[in-house]
């Protein structure tokens, strides 16, 4: 079973501790005993209970619910994301951005959410006139969440859900345990009713017994694509719906009407960003042969200067990566490319010393039988090709089995065009890097998942869409 939960390619191991381990020193901070099965139960039992009250409760009384929890994290952002860089190991100055981007969304679907569900009319040949759809809750969703963005991912998930109506149940990564106990916590303590919000600290091993639980109805997957397939798999046999944002590798095409200076600036953040370890990262650089030995200069030069180091000091750019799995995996993967004629235009090297610390690393002369052409690269590595015009631009861009996001920069209005119509991606992104915003559809095609998050749709993802006919 590959490991549920996780944005890595590690194997699931049943004998998993629920701990805290500091990236930067490989120090255990805290452990934790997974809930066992008179737990799980009490729990699954508080969720259904506290479904059947929730539900009947108006957007109103939801909004100002939300509004509290916002107000909660807003206080507590310090602590919270201090806690983040300890358990995983992002930069503390991205971790308060990732506190207080959850305090948006939060207020953002409190505001706006009612409308979205809001009853819509039927038009057509066979609509009466005061038909209508209507959106309702369907219950306990259990929502299997990474550790990458281990706040803002539950979070992102959560808010829909509070304005929806159903209730939730966090199976978090096992290496940030505090964060998944501190938003529990923060929904408490803004007055959402017992069960309506709850982590089970539980490992891989128990996701399917939950799942298959009749009072589960439903589950989201934020992770790997095995863990993706695992809770597919689980949910389809029982007939369960499911959303899954799984992995990417996202393009990166820098054609030549480009700003450059722009599009590497914006190209070294968008790789390296929460220590390169981002699902809608940029990982393959595209590059028109007219300037790329221009960009790829500019960019090795400007990603040389980042600074990597502990990530509680606020200078740090980039920090360690989360699991010491995971830095072997992205060390492994840029010495099979280097041993096979790569060459490192930037990094390329190790890091001795304590923590699990990854050169930032640009690689050229890439070639099929490298695993950085076809695996993800989990952490600060970008990849380098050239296209000699916009049809293999494309071409190469598509040349993958994900389909999460895109990222393009051409002030041609007609290659604009092109790459939005042709790209096989969930999002393209125009003169601009991937962020995931409060308002737009989130998530992919292809092996990156199916389903999306935020938005109308999302939000009515997780809601029985009943047809009201009216004769």
């Amino acid at each position: 079973m590959a490991q549920l939960g996780s944005s890595n390619h590690s194997v699931y191991k049943v004998a998993m501790a629920i701990s805290s381990v500091y990236p930067a020193t490989g120090e255990t901070l805290k452990t934790f005993e997974p809930h066992d099965k008179t737990e799980i139960e009490r729990r699954l039992s508080l969720a259904e209970s506290a479904f059947f009250s929730y539900r009947r409760t108006s957007y109103e009384e939801r909004a100002e619910l939300m509004r509290a929890m916002a107000e909660v994290i807003e206080k507590d952002q310090l602590a919270i994301a201090e806690t983040m860089t300890l358990e995983m190991g992002k930069p503390v100055v991205q971790a308060r951005n990732e506190v207080i981007k959850c305090v948006g969304v939060l207020r953002y679907y409190a505001e706006h959410g009612a409308a979205m569900l809001a009853d819509e009319p039927i038009a057509g040949t066979s609509a009466k006139k005061g038909s209508y759809i209507k959106y309702q809750p369907i219950g306990p969703v259990l929502a299997v969440m990474p550790w990458n963005f281990p706040l803002w991912q539950v979070i992102r998930f959560a808010a829909p859900t509070f304005m929806i109506g159903n209730v939730a149940l966090l199976k978090h990564a096992s290496n940030v345990p505090q964060t998944a106990l501190n938003i529990e916590d923060a929904a408490l303590r803004a007055g959402f009713p017992e069960g309506v919000f709850q982590t089970l600290l539980v490992g891989g091993d128990r996701v399917k017994a939950v799942l298959e639980d009749d009072r589960v109805v439903a589950a989201t997957v934020t992770g790997s694509e095995g863990a993706g397939r695992s809770v597919a798999s689980i949910a389809g046999n029982v007939v369960k719906k499911t959303v899954l944002e799984l992995g990417g590798a996202d393009p990166f095409i820098v054609m030549p009407s480009a700003d450059i200076g722009r599009a590497v600036e914006t190209g070294v953040w968008a790789r390296v960003q929460n220590n390169g370890q981002s699902c809608i990262a940029a990982k393959r650089f595209i590059i028109h042969e007219a300037i790329a030995d221009e960009y790829e200069e500019r960019y090795a030069e400007a990603m040389a200067k980042l600074v990597v180091g502990d990530p509680l000091d606020e200078a740090t750019q980039v920090g360690p990566l989360a699991t010491v799995q995971g830095r072997d995996e992205v060390n492994e993967q840029v010495a099979d490319a280097l041993s096979k004629g790569a060459k490192a235009i930037c990094g390329g090297g190790m890091i001795d010393g304590p923590g699990w610390f990854v050169q930032p690393t640009a690689l050229t002369g890439l070639t099929p039988d490298m695993r950085v052409y076809r695996e993800e690269v989990f952490g600060p590595v970008a990849s380098f090709f050239r296209a000699s015009g916009i049809d293999e631009a494309i071409e190469l861009a598509n040349d993958t089995s994900f389909g999460l996001s895109s990222s393009v920069w051409t002030e041609d209005s007609a290659e604009q065009k092109r790459f939005a119509d042709e790209l096989e991606a969930g999002m393209v992104y125009v003169n601009a890097m991937t962020i995931s915003y409060f308002d737009l559809p989130f998530g992919g095609v292809k092996r990156s998942g199916y389903g999306r998050e935020l938005s109308p749709a999302g939000l009515r993802e997780f809601t029985n869409i009943k047809t009201v006919y009216s004769d």
